[in-house]
């Protein structure tokens, strides 16, 4: 009859491995992030600008803040400032909460300003 083997003790989570998210991964909830950010912003338009192009720099170490850049069109006439700062807090929001990773920084560069179509 063979011998039964005690089973192994549970370990902490941080000990039993690591867990590592792609810049992909976090560049595309930024996008996304951007995006509902500026819904509203975007809604009675008909005139609309292209979608946010983000680039993502991830962590050297697991414990490193990943810093994200964000290019959007923006809306014109409008409070830029405004606009700018909900994709900033929406973009940092989004990453902390569906992946747990420190946020560093979040650039967001205006690239256009897209005017209402004459009526």
């Amino acid at each position: 009859m063979a011998a039964l083997v005690p089973a192994p003790a549970h370990r902490e989570p941080g000990a039993r491995g690591r867990l590592r998210i792609a810049d992909r991964v976090h560049a595309r909830i930024a996008a996304r992030a951007a995006r509902e950010a500026l819904a509203d912003a975007w809604h009675d338009r008909t005139v609309r600008g292209g979608p946010p192009k983000v680039s993502v720099t991830g962590p050297a170490t697991p414990s490193s803040p990943v810093t994200v850049r964000v290019s959007v069109d923006l809306p014109f006439p409008a409070d830029l400032a405004a606009l700018a700062r909900a994709v900033r807090d929406r973009v940092a929001a989004d990453i902390r909460t569906m992946t747990g990773a420190r946020v560093g920084e979040v650039v967001v560069v205006v690239e256009r300003l897209v005017a209402e179509a004459a009526r």
